[in-house]
């Protein structure tokens, strides 16, 4: 039996405007029975190669996304500095800290084993977004949008729940991002304030995240990706060549393995799997970078932009982590970089390399919810453009706030990957695949795909439950883990 199709949204139009078709009004397209749009190609496009989205799901669906009118496309290599920015963050400085709470082998196998999952995952979310703006006619979707056209075109009974599964999407990007707004912004403080303790200069971390207030705000006022690749490019030569330097410190009297543990306690795991979450934070950027390439099939194309970055990106996470752990043992902090020696010029030059490289970062994060906030509240606002620029102001201000008062830097990270992260990266995505498989009931190996999607919902949700449950736990004091402090 076909599965049922109830109308589409109204307010969104099934197929774009002849005039952004790219002269391909000529041909003819319709929805046939079960509401799924088809393409009746003209005569001069009958020879055309069929997609290879098209070979993927087996379908003759329309495809937009080679449609799209971007005013500012980004090319592979912006692409690819964006991703490695989006990842390379404080996340891989917490690695050796993630790797204490999993022990050495399990945190160095744990964490190749999430980032192929990871990369699984994001693929999955992409894959999903072509096939459902062939569907309904779309160039592009946001993150939310893919998971509101998925309820929408899946069973009967969960249509009606596309509209909060949207919400609940842009609910969880927000705070996911914000998060990272507020540990980005944390960190670039305190090890700016260890740089200025180094020069003799002793002020309290609040103090120097007032002063990063005017830098970030500045920042935060481009509303354009593509103007973002600069801060981008910078903030990947700057976080590889700091990473190039914490080597030479990591690298150097490195004990025995057996010096730490192989695998530490199951209590302190949940920890672990939030903070290796956390550093896996792309989830968010990835629809967005997709969303503005030129060439978007190049984004998840075997050896294309996703699986390069991600391949250098959990590469680096494994060393750090690795390496982090075996050097610093159980007296690794919530950032590497707080390890190093403080009467070291070169470990400051360090501090100061991923300071500037995370404040860089800043501003892609930020990128995200702005995308998300913008258009919902400056259209109650006669003047736009004012209204998002006032908007952008109060967020950053937000993440002032709230950074000012994250009592812990190590535990806040774990948090934050086990609350958002988790849900958004392995929760979401291969729930959307099996929403999205929906139609396709005569899919080859659709079982195989049924039970891992399934495994992977499981372990995502596992991995929310506990590692919330013992974040909270740790920084309202009931733990016994003590994680160092950062004030």
């Amino acid at each position: 039996m076909a599965p049922k199709f109830r109308d589409v949204d109204q307010t969104t139009p099934l197929l774009m405007d002849c005039n952004n078709n790219n002269g391909r009004c000529g041909n003819d397209i319709r929805r046939i029975g079960n509401g799924t749009i088809v393409q009746i190609t003209g005569d001069h496009e009958r020879n055309a190669k069929p997609s290879p989205l098209d070979a993927h799901y087996g379908t003759t669906l329309v495809d937009p996304v080679d449609s799209r009118t971007l005013e500012h496309p980004t090319t592979n290599l912006d692409t690819l500095m964006h991703m490695l920015n989006g990842n390379l963050g404080t996340g891989i400085l917490a690695m050796p800290d993630a790797f204490k709470n999993a022990g050495l082998y399990v945190g160095f196998f744990g964490t190749l084993a999430m980032g192929v999952i990871c990369t699984h995952c994001m693929h999955l979310l992409v894959r999903c977004s072509h096939d459902l703006c062939r569907r309904y006619g779309r160039p592009s979707l946001s993150y939310a949008e893919v998971g509101y056209y998925a309820l929408d075109s899946g069973p009967t009974w969960a249509q009606p729940l596309a509209t909060s599964f949207r919400r609940l999407i842009n609910t969880f990007l927000i705070v996911m991002q914000l998060g990272l707004c507020c540990v980005y912004y944390l960190f670039v403080a305190v090890n700016l304030r260890e740089l200025l303790v180094y020069l003799g200069v002793h002020v309290p971390v609040l103090t120097v995240l007032g002063y990063l207030l005017i830098p970030l705000t500045l920042m935060n006022m481009v509303r354009s990706l593509k103007l973002l690749t600069p801060t981008s490019l910078t903030a990947s030569v700057l976080a590889i060549a700091g990473l190039a330097i914490a080597f030479l410190f990591l690298l150097q009297d490195l004990p025995h393995s057996t010096s730490v543990r192989p695998v530490s306690s199951w209590s302190t795991l949940p920890l672990y799997f939030g903070t290796v979450m956390y550093a896996f934070e792309g989830i968010g950027v990835v629809l967005p970078l997709e969303n503005n390439m030129a060439n978007p099939r190049d984004f998840i194309a075997w050896n294309g932009v996703l699986n390069t970055g991600m391949t250098i990106v959990v590469c680096l996470y494994s060393a750090v982590g690795f390496y982090g752990y075996l050097k610093y043992g159980e007296q690794a902090q919530g950032s590497v970089t707080l390890n190093l020696p403080n009467d070291n010029l070169l470990a400051q030059i360090v501090r100061l390399l991923m300071a500037v490289a995370v404040l860089a970062s800043y501003a892609l994060q930020f990128y995200v919810p702005m995308t998300i906030l913008a258009p919902a509240v400056t259209k109650h606002f006669r003047h736009r453009h004012c209204a998002e620029y006032g908007l952008r102001l109060v967020t950053v201000l937000l993440t002032f706030v709230l950074a000012a008062i994250i009592p812990n830097l190590g535990t806040f990270i774990s948090l934050v990957g086990a609350v958002s992260t988790s849900t958004l990266a392995l929760v979401f995505p291969p729930l959307i695949d099996l929403l999205t498989l929906w139609p396709h009931s005569d899919r080859r190996g659709r079982h195989w795909i049924v039970l891992k999607d399934a495994l992977i919902i499981a372990f995502g949700a596992c991995g929310f439950f506990f590692g919330t449950a013992k974040s909270l736990a740790t920084i309202f004091g009931s733990s016994e883990v003590d994680p160092s402090g950062i004030h």
